[in-house]
């Protein structure tokens, strides 16, 4: 199946049109990773070695955050990982999309995979919000004291309203979001450059050898201080998952044309800064080294900054959680696309209102940044790691790259990955626990939801009679024939699906035609609309419909029989009725207590899944729903 081209990254833009993703793309992709120097170089300094030299340290550290940068987010993910696109959609679940493209029968591990990731992502979900928004209110302690102990409050309205705007959608937000965060980049580098000026030894940092040597010379804290470095480079990952939303020229020319530098220039002069003063002069040199008459509105603006970093990360959980769903890992959940120009862009109401309970559950409990900076970092790092395997089986059997240069490519991010999972992993217990727990949890509902489906659909195809049987005898021996068209739903191609059996089991009739409709998802983001729709005859009153949509599209049924006209099939939906079988689910009681608890889980999502009349997009008044009972 080709694929349809993806509007966003494949398609010619004017000038004016990439000027615009490139700024939106600063405001929704950049957010994230942009806010890191409020707390990543005050998080590695307040370690203190306590070694003889200040200066060595302190050029350690800025070693280590820029090559950090340049390593997992510029070469890796810029230059590689944003190449991996599946027709211009990004995320954990297009690489495994890509991956399994490339095998006749895709190995389980490449699924698990993938869900392990999408849900590491999730817990990611709920930390970068709170640990943004939070961080850069705390700077009103330095602005007003008195305003200290109103700093959670304010940080939690801040997150109601930033929650609240997503219903507007990515395109609206971006609007208003870009040329604040280009703003905020051009200000980060242009406070560090001030004091680049003053001290410009501080540029030996950029030597790779000075983060080698502090590691090596502080061999006993060294795991602690890369776990530190790792907040410089949060956000790399929501920069993939957004690619579906302004396509990889807009994401690498703001990266390399604006990003980059602004970051290495504000974390250079964070480090010139502390040199100046002294390290046992600093508390938070991001906000320190501010002129006096700047900082309140310097903290006005890093607080608009973290509040647009929350959207980076939560855009992109509404992109994976679409994904999710089309490839039947999740139930089925509203999705509302928000922009009639780029498909990429939807909002998910459920998805906006757990993330907000949980950002806001975080704040309440941790209350600092310096607390969440803990718990910050496993669910990210965990997530780097399962790109890295899904990327390398992309290089080996989808870019036909040699094997030595994959294992080259691989050990070196491998020994840089699992060194920054080693290190948050060993903040467990201060807090590391809580986006592992989230993790968990949403792992356990997607391979919950997985097996169960697959349970079931085993448990109906035992059930059903096989269609071509039932074609056969109904054509022999025909009932009552009725006027209209009658649509089945099933997922199943051979057997007779359990609407059309209770249908002729209770009214006895049957239309004038019947199409057994089968809709799938296909392995691309979107599917042309010549190859949408395939019709099979199987005599008269009976016919195959197989409606292929993409995985980032929205399942519109009606819209893709009416394009059967095509195929000279005369579709018209007042004169055709969906029949859908609503099952209802009951778990079994001969089982042990894991399969027990999971039965019950997968009952309780089936039935708080949403509507397939609301899902498909079927006029409810053309629907005609049979209820059947089905045992686990």
């Amino acid at each position: 199946m080709t694929a349809g081209v993806d509007a966003i990254d494949h398609t010619p833009h004017s000038r004016k049109d990439m000027n615009l993703l490139i700024l939106g793309a600063l405001g929704v992709v950049y957010g994230d990773i942009g806010t890191s120097p409020i707390y990543a170089f005050r998080q590695a300094m307040s370690i203190r070695p306590g070694a003889s030299s200040h200066t060595s340290e302190i050029l350690g550290l800025l070693s280590l955050i820029v090559w950090a940068l340049t390593l997992t987010v510029a070469v890796k993910y810029v230059f590689f990982v944003t190449r991996a696109d599946n027709n211009g959609e990004g995320g954990t679940l297009s690489l495994v999309a890509l991956a399994r493209k490339t095998f006749t029968k895709p190995p389980a591990w490449i699924t698990a995979l993938g869900v392990l990731g999408a849900a590491l992502f999730f817990g990611d979900a709920i930390i970068t919000p709170a640990i943004s928004v939070l961080s850069a209110v705390e700077g009103l302690e330095l602005v007003a004291p008195d305003l200290t102990r109103w700093v959670v409050p304010i940080t939690l309205a801040i997150i109601v309203g930033v929650f609240f705007v997503q219903r507007f959608g990515t395109a609206k937000v971006s609007i208003v979001f870009g040329p604040i965060t280009a703003l905020w980049f051009i200000v980060l580098g242009v406070s560090g450059l001030v004091h680049i000026i003053g001290t410009p030894s501080v540029l030996l940092a950029i030597n790779p050898l000075l983060g080698v040597q502090f590691l090596i010379t502080h061999i006993g804290i060294a795991f602690v201080v890369v776990g530190a470095i790792f907040l410089a480079v949060t956000g790399a990952e929501a920069l993939y998952v957004d690619l579906g939303h302004f396509g990889r020229k807009p994401i690498v020319i703001a990266w390399f044309g604006l990003v980059f530098p602004c970051l290495l220039l504000n974390y250079f002069g964070q480090g010139a800064y502390v040199l100046q003063v002294g390290v046992e002069n600093v508390k938070s040199p991001f906000f320190e080294m501010q002129p006096e008459w700047a900082l309140g509105p310097f903290v006005a603006l890093a607080t608009l900054a973290t509040i647009i970093a929350s959207q980076a990360v939560i855009s992109g959980t509404f992109s994976l959680a679409q994904q999710a769903i089309a490839l039947n890992m999740l139930p089925r959940m509203v999705v509302l696309h928000t922009s009639e120009t780029q498909s990429g862009q939807v909002y998910m109401p459920q998805i906006n209102s757990m993330l907000m309970v949980g950002v806001l559950v975080l704040v309440l409990a941790f209350r600092s940044s310096e607390a969440l900076s803990n718990a910050y970092g496993i669910a990210v790092s965990g997530v780097m790691i399962v790109t890295l395997l899904l990327l390398l089986v992309v290089m080996w059997r989808n870019w036909k790259w040699h094997p030595l240069a994959v294992i080259a490519f691989g050990a070196l991010f491998t020994v840089i990955d699992l060194g920054f999972f080693a290190s948050n992993a060993s903040k467990l217990f201060q807090g590391g626990w809580m986006p592992a727990l989230v993790a968990a949890v949403v792992a356990l509902i997607m391979a919950t939801w997985i097996s169960g489906r697959r349970r079931l659909a085993d448990k109906t195809r035992r059930d059903e009679v096989p269609l071509q049987f039932l074609v056969d005898n109904l054509s022999k021996k025909k009932p009552t024939i009725v006027p209209g068209t009658a649509v089945f739903l099933t997922s199943d191609i051979e057997g007779a699906p359990t609407a059309l059996l209770h249908s002729l089991k209770h009214y006895k009739v049957l239309h004038e035609q019947n199409v057994i409709l089968t809709v799938n998802t296909s392995a691309s983001p979107r599917v042309n609309d010549d190859e949408k729709v395939r019709i099979e005859a199987y005599n008269e009153l009976f016919s195959r419909v197989i409606v292929t949509f993409g995985y980032m599209e929205t399942p519109n049924i009606p819209k893709a029989l009416a394009l059967g006209r095509k195929l000279g099939w005369k579709f018209d939906i007042m004169s055709t009725s969906f029949f859908l079988s609503r099952r209802s689910l009951k778990a079994g009681n001969k089982q042990g207590l894991l399969r027990f608890w999971q039965d019950r889980l997968f009952t309780r999502l089936a039935r708080n899944a949403s509507d397939a009349t609301e899902y498909f997009h079927i006029p409810t008044g053309r629907v005609v729903e049979i209820g059947t009972q089905v045992v686990l």
